[in-house]
């Protein structure tokens, strides 16, 4: 059997991520089977299962591979899908377990533009969110952490909505750092209007990305669905300001279901602009951060943050730096041990223990075998 090549990847995959609205699970479960050739063909044919053609029937004869990738290629952007090297393969992970697929799992590819490589550009990111109806308190806050977060080379994510969105975009880019902006539209889409100027300038010196093919307009579910990928993209969710049913709670709550640390800023308990993020602290579901070493810490993820230096001895590790010191420290030191038995021995939550164990798997920190997890000690 031949093996399809990149190309006929890539235009397979830009047919599908147009005929198929954002998240089509029963779509992308026929693509993992029958790969995005085959898949593309049965859905131009109309040969799929029922639950396939639901998602696929309204747009199946569209036709326009050619025309948005010359599209994309004016506006200086690519399609980026899963086969190639800059694809976010680790932030994407936990898209794949069971709650969050509740919430739509992996994209079947993305459109981007930017001068910089996705994967490089998330691989130590923090997504930045709140209400578009912000104070400003709320506007300061974000755009000094972003700033900070910057300066510190963590990639600031975020929704190029007005309010905290763009005072985190525009804090970031004024440290000189990389800022992603996740579209619920097309990445040739100036949305909101009144931030066309940033998104210019996001495009010539970050990143824009969507899984909306060019010239998509935005709507309301799409914005609840891009909220999977702010989320997915940033190792962690800062929430600066939220109203009771601001959209930033749904990436709140997504970011929980990843199993990723979920932080507030807390704001004036008069204010109505703090309300949700003042209801995620009393119920237990984020901590409150106040700094950007307190951002960094909770996220816990990067290598450099997990210690100050990792070494045989226990009393080397200096002081514990989020839940992720708290994991490793619970690892077995000369056999393994179930992530059930991490979980009860650090006192971290199941899901969490489960999204941090790869994480320090890629740092060299966590070895997995055939008895469980194991610690790998650096010297």
């Amino acid at each position: 059997m031949t093996t399809p090549s990149t190309d006929a990847i890539r235009l397979a995959r830009a047919y599908l991520s147009r005929v198929a609205e954002p998240y089509p699970a029963a779509l992308a479960a026929l693509v993992a089977e029958v790969g995005p050739v085959e898949a593309a063909a049965m859905v131009r044919a109309g040969e799929v299962s029922p639950s396939v053609a639901s998602q696929t029937s309204a747009r199946r004869t569209e036709e326009r591979v050619c025309e948005d990738l010359e599209l994309i290629g004016k506006r200086g952007g690519r399609l980026l899908i899963p086969e190639d090297d800059e694809w976010p393969r680790w932030p994407f992970v936990a898209l794949g377990g069971p709650a969050a697929q509740r919430c739509g799992g992996e994209p079947l590819a993305l459109w981007v533009r930017g001068p910089h490589d996705l994967a490089e550009a998330t691989d130590k990111a923090v997504a930045v969110v709140g209400s578009r109806a912000a104070s400003g308190y709320g506007e300061h806050v974000a755009g000094e952490f972003a700033y900070g977060l910057a300066e510190a080379g963590v990639t600031v994510v975020s929704g190029a909505a007005y309010g905290i969105d763009g005072a985190a975009h525009r804090g970031a880019l004024g440290a000189g750092g990389l800022t992603v902006a996740v579209l619920a539209c097309g990445v040739d889409f100036a949305y909101p209007a009144g931030h066309q100027g940033l998104l210019g300038k996001i495009a010539r010196e970050g990143l824009i990305v969507s899984e909306y093919a060019p010239g998509v307009s935005p709507a309301r579910h799409r914005f609840l669905m891009r909220n999977r990928l702010i989320a997915a993209l940033g190792g962690g969710t800062v929430v600066v300001e939220a109203g009771r049913r601001s959209g930033a709670k749904n990436t709140a709550a997504i970011t929980l279901a990843l199993g990723r640390p979920l932080m507030v800023v807390p704001g004036p308990v008069t204010s109505a602009s703090s309300v949700g993020c003042h209801e995620l602290l009393r119920d237990g579901q984020a901590v409150s951060v106040s700094s950007v070493a307190e951002i960094v810490e909770s996220v816990g993820r990067f290598g450099d943050d997990l210690a100050t230096e990792p070494a045989e001895k226990d009393s080397d590790l200096g002081a514990p730096h989020g839940e992720a010191m708290r994991v490793y420290e619970a690892l077995g030191k000369r056999c393994g041990v179930s992530d059930e038995v991490v979980s009860v021995e650090s006192g971290v939550p199941l899901e969490r223990v489960r999204a941090l164990l790869p994480e320090l798997e890629l740092a060299g920190l966590a070895l997995q075998g055939d008895g469980g997890w194991q610690k790998v000690e650096v010297r």
